[in-house]
């Protein structure tokens, strides 16, 4: 069965740093696209970062402002987001989510990680 496994998250004073990782647990034919999601309190989810495809660079959303980068491992099919320069508004649960192919043909499917808290506080 394939899994999204996420790790790192925790309590940070403000302008700290997190590293949060994501891992697919389970046999996979391959990955189309891979982020990052947080909610924040009383809010809906929001995109953090993606990267489409085997190549591209990664996609930030605007207030991310250059704290954050999104980095990959193709061999291990893990994926991670470096958190820089954290704010208390950036405390929220953050997921990992991919579209993945879990089978030989070209159909895909969404996953979603188990979620992570993120806390900027002093």
């Amino acid at each position: 069965q394939v899994q999204l496994v996420e790790s790192g998250g925790g309590l940070v004073q403000p302008g700290g740093s997190l590293r949060l990782s994501c891992a697919v647990s389970g046999s996979i034919f391959g990955i189309n696209a891979m982020g990052w999601y947080r909610q924040r309190p009383g809010k809906t989810r929001e995109l953090v970062a993606t990267i489409v495809g085997g190549s591209s660079p990664p996609n930030y959303a605007d207030f991310v402002g250059g704290r954050f980068t999104m980095s990959r491992d193709n061999a291990k099919n893990t994926w991670h987001l470096q958190m820089n320069s954290l704010k208390s508004e950036d405390t929220a649960v953050y997921y990992c989510n991919a579209i993945l192919r879990p089978g030989p043909s070209t159909t895909t499917f969404r996953y979603w990680g188990q979620g992570t808290q993120v806390t900027v506080s002093a």
